[in-house]
């Protein structure tokens, strides 16, 4: 089952189920995605029952599928790209078996046509690819194996950021507050098993095309994250009750073969130039830059459809 939230006028917008296809839609019994989250056992069913699509789906229509969230909580599960940011921001971390997790803004959520604004491309302006999944009500305390059952939605996201801001707030100590901006999502929110064999052992095993300017940038696989996504809503949830609507990253989809697969981030590929050549090469993006992602299977479907953003001047 595939999920969007259209443009009404308002900041939550209205939920539809989507048609298999991806080119029509039904209204939902409920009126956004947050209130199906809070009462998905009842609803779920209700929505999948759905079966008639009468409405064009206009695809400049469609927000992000959580236009908003009380929670997004990023990690950075794959350690490929973990070891490249490192070289870049010249950080050197304590070993730690747990997942590495942070606090974004969560009060708005870019759709996936968006122009996204900054203002000034000095800051270093980057997307970074990476999958998410949405979670009903998590009390504190639950287990990997039971945080599985949590997961109800699956999502593409965008994560955009700020490199030159990025090191100085990591070394801080303290966290990003204006090295990380609103994300984008892809436009369809997906039930896990809308992936069929992409989705195993908690990871999105898909692969995740990013073309900056029209050439393909990476194509790198969902499969390697260190912790599934049921650890890391486990690892959320260890002291504190997770909400209906929570929305956990996967961090930049990244893969050892980096420099055949390409890179989901332009940090990373600066971090493979500093690898190769001493010292990074590739610039960051300007205004009027456009990066489109898009994550396919083995035969080409794109499940969560295709996000497409502009850079723009604030």
């Amino acid at each position: 089952m595939r999920l969007a939230t259209l443009h009404d006028g308002s900041k939550d917008g209205r939920l539809v189920v989507v048609s298999p296809d991806g080119t029509a839609c039904a209204p939902a019994p409920v009126a956004t995605l947050q209130q199906a989250l809070e009462q998905w056992t009842e609803i779920e069913p209700v929505l999948r029952a759905v079966d008639r699509f009468g409405e064009a789906l206009d695809p400049m229509a469609i927000m992000a599928p959580l236009p908003r969230a009380w929670q997004w909580l990023d990690g950075s599960a794959f350690q490929s790209h973990g070891d490249l940011m490192d070289a870049v921001l010249g950080i050197t971390k304590p070993k730690t078996d747990l997942p590495l997790m942070y606090q974004g803004t969560s009060d708005r959520f870019y759709g996936p046509t968006d122009d996204v604004r900054f203002n000034d491309e000095s800051l270093g302006i980057d997307f970074e690819g990476e999958f998410g999944v949405i979670v009903d009500a998590v009390p504190m305390g639950t287990s990997a194996a039971d945080a599985m059952a949590h997961i109800r939605l699956v999502v593409q996201i965008n994560d955009w950021s700020l490199r030159t801001l990025a090191g100085p707030e990591m070394k801080t100590g303290f966290g990003w507050i204006q090295a990380k901006p609103p994300c984008g999502m892809a436009p369809f929110a997906v039930t896990p098993d809308e992936l069929g064999d992409g989705w195993r052992n908690g990871r999105v095993c898909l692969t995740l095309n990013v073309d900056w300017n029209g050439k393909r940038f990476g194509a790198a696989n969902g499969e390697p994250m260190g912790h599934g996504f049921h650890e890391l809503v486990a690892h959320a949830a260890r002291t504190r009750d997770l909400v209906a609507g929570t929305v956990i990253g996967s961090g930049t989809v990244s893969n050892p073969n980096f420099r055949e697969v390409g890179s989901s981030c332009i940090a990373e590929r600066r971090g493979i130039e500093v690898l190769d050549q001493g010292e990074p090469k590739t610039a960051f993006m300007t205004f009027g830059d456009t990066v489109r992602m898009e994550a396919v299977d083995a035969v080409g479907r794109a499940p969560f459809g295709a996000l497409q953003q502009t850079v723009v001047r604030a």
